[in-house]
């Protein structure tokens, strides 16, 4: 009887779904853990749209990460393209005579498309191996953040430092500050951008045609070819809409930090896969999901935080902990996922 049981169970939801629910019921998990042992901001509504706010730009690129990695693929150029994005739009601000912030906003997307429309001719049309095609267009994207300025600045500009500084107030969320005075809790700009996103991502890979042919060209390349999807336009594709959420990303990250440099966004691509493999994504295609994705960033930054508030700031602790976090969402993966064909089999 109990055989029988977990085989329905195992029926009823799919790879994804599965994986999905694990990466949330975790989150929490983790959560409401830190807030009864740790308390602090932890229990303060502001703490959790903190993770947010500053998170907004790696939710973004982890979602285009997503993607790629769904189909197949892997782009490690997206933390040099947020780079890129943030110092030129940077020295257009502040450096030209009259700028404009929606011209700033497409040299943002310019920025994005036009690396997506390179990387994904480079592999979906001449068969490259994406790992290589982005590991070059990484080391292109910082060589070029140096050159168009090499040092790091704040950018002075009036209307977009007031962008930058408008916060949305969250309806019924907020706590008290020493003085007895009531603060709500706010979200920037580039969260509402983020959420946005996701939401729109999640229909298209859930509801179109466009995010079916992902899963199948991710799961069986040569299954997607018999089934009539064209296989290469899915790859460009992939990629296309990868590097220009990374250059959107990008827009959003510098609304956040409101400079320009050469090092900024290290190692986002590392967040980025790594919030992507956290919130279910298998490496191997054909396993995702958006919303998975997202808490997969909410469950990085919380690790960080609770790393933070224990008093280990040094940046080893943390590389360790995210390694240790990937660890475990592996073997939880690779355990579900073989007990479950194990079950469908039985």
């Amino acid at each position: 009887m109990k055989e029988k049981n977990k085989v329905s169970i195992f029926n009823k939801m799919n790879d994804t779904s599965l994986l999905l629910t694990i990466t949330i019921v975790i989150f929490f998990l983790m959560y409401i853990g830190a807030v009864l042992f740790q308390g602090g901001g932890f229990s303060k509504p502001q703490m959790f749209f903190n993770i947010l706010n500053a998170n907004a730009a790696l939710i973004i690129t982890a979602c285009g990460m997503s993607i790629v990695m769904i189909s197949g693929g892997i782009d490690i150029s997206v933390g040099g393209v947020v780079a890129l994005v943030s110092m030129c739009c940077a020295v257009y601000l502040d450096k030209t005579s009259s700028p404009n912030l929606l011209v700033s906003v497409l040299i943002a997307i310019g920025i994005g498309v036009a690396y997506g429309l390179v990387q994904g001719f480079l592999v979906a049309v001449l068969d490259i191996q994406p790992f290589i095609v982005s590991l070059a267009g990484m080391f292109f994207a910082r060589g070029m953040t140096t050159i168009v300025n090499t040092a790091p600045f704040n950018v002075e500009n009036q209307a977009f430092m007031a962008l930058k500084d408008t916060r949305v107030n969250v309806p019924f969320l907020g706590s008290y500050n020493k003085k007895g005075i009531y603060v709500p809790a706010y979200i920037e700009i580039g969260v509402i951008v983020a959420l946005v996103l996701v939401i729109l991502l999640f229909v298209v890979l859930r509801w179109t045609k466009l995010g079916r042919s992902f899963y199948a060209v991710g799961g069986n390349k040569q299954s997607a070819l018999m089934m009539g999807i064209n296989v290469r336009r899915t790859k460009f594709l992939s990629h296309l809409i990868c590097s220009t959420l990374a250059g959107i990303g990008g827009y959003v990250y510098f609304l956040h930090v409101g400079s320009g440099s050469a090092s900024h966004a290290m190692g986002m691509e590392m967040n980025a896969i790594a919030s992507s493999i956290i919130g279910g994504t298998l490496l191997t295609g054909g396993v995702g999901n958006i919303i998975g994705t997202f808490f997969g960033v909410l469950s990085l930054s919380t690790i960080q935080n609770i790393v933070a508030s224990a008093g280990l700031d040094e940046a080893w602790w943390t590389g360790i902990t995210i390694a240790a976090m990937l660890c475990i969402f592996l073997l939880i993966q690779s355990v579900v996922m073989a007990q479950k064909k194990k079950a469908i089999k039985a």
